[in-house]
This record gives C-alpha cells, structure tokens and sequence, in this order.
C-alpha cells in the first residue's frame, strides 16, 4: 500500500485527533465545537471562521470513518499527482463552494441546525478523481458493485440531489453538491475553459 502524502495525512489525524478528543474531554473541547461547527447566518451563532472549521469535526465514528477512508481514497492520489499547493486550493474550493451551498439552504429553508464534516470535501475529490480517471475501475462498500468512476460520480451526485429535494434527512445533501460544484469549478477554472477565461 502506497504511503499516504503528507496533506493528506496531515487532515486525516487531525479530523481523528479532534474527535477523540471531544469523546474523551467534552467539557475542554465542546465549546470549540460550538464555535466551530458552521451555524446558519440567521441563528445568531454564525462566525465567519466557520466556513473553515466546520471540515474538521464530525459527529459520529461511522461519519469520520467513511470520510476519511474516502479521504485516503481519493485524496491521496490527488495529492500525489497535483503537488501541496494545488491540492490545497482544490481542497479549500470544494469546502468552502459546500459552506455556501449549505447556508444558503439553510437560510431557505429557517434550519437552525449547525454543520459539520469533511464531506463536501470529499465530494469535491470524488468529483475531480472522476473527471481525472474516468475509466479507472472502482468498488464502492455501498453498493458493493464495480463500477467506472465517471458512473460512480454520476450516480452518488444524482442521489445527493435527489435525497436532498425528497426532505429533511439529518444530511447536509446541498453541502455535498456545493463540494462537487467547487471541485468542478476549480477545475474549470486551471483549464481555462468557460465560465473562465484562458489563463
């Protein structure tokens, strides 16, 4: 297995380290949480750090696990084919495209309800891995199927949009398309091509 480089590593033990800590030290490291998980604006709670912070905390195992393993998947290669810097900015693209994505759905729909995780992140990854690799063979855990990551891209996007237009489910469903959108865009924006122009 290859190792894992160092960016990538980096944000994987600190979303751990993070977490553990809020399980084992509640008192010392609940009102970080509070203050940096990512409020709506009309909640009275919002800060502008927020849009930053809210990728680095996670409210369960299972959501950490599967955020990181995706993390590891995606995000590694990226890594190692981009360099630091551009991965960076793609990373910060996608987390802060999925902040606005998801206030704005908040501030429609008057959820009060904070944010939090890496996920549109990694939707973001997801989407860059499949515009990369189009044709690279992939096994999701859910469902344990092979696939083509341009199909599996196409297929997790669509259930994002449709899961988020079905209701209300716990899941920031929008956050995770706005992560997509500002992957695409960053994309867009290093090729040159529409909406920007030739760099």
């Amino acid at each position: 297995m290859p190792s894992i480089p160092p960016i990538t590593k980096a944000l994987m033990l600190i979303c751990v380290a993070i977490f553990f800590a809020g399980q084992l030290l509640p008192g010392v490291i609940g009102p970080f949480e509070i203050l940096a998980a990512l409020w709506p604006i009309g909640s009275g709670r919002f800060l502008p750090w927020q849009v930053v912070t809210y990728s680095f905390l996670h409210g369960s195992i299972g959501h950490l696990f599967f955020n990181m393993l995706g993390l590891w998947m995606f995000g590694a290669e990226l890594e190692r084919l981009w360099g630091g810097r551009r991965y960076w900015q793609f990373l910060l693209a996608s987390v802060l495209s999925a902040a606005l994505a998801q206030l704005l759905f908040t501030m429609f729909t008057g959820s009060r309800w904070p944010t939090v995780g890496a996920s549109g992140a990694l939707f973001g990854l997801l989407l860059a891995y499949g515009m990369l690799f189009p044709n690279r063979t992939i096994m999701p855990l859910f469902p344990p199927i092979p696939m083509k990551a341009r199909t599996f891209v196409i297929v997790f996007g669509g259930l994002e949009l449709l899961f988020g237009l079905s209701g209300a489910s716990g899941i920031a469903h929008f956050a995770h398309l706005g992560g997509m959108l500002g992957g695409f865009l960053m994309i867009r924006y290093w090729r040159g091509q529409a909406p920007f122009g030739r760099r």
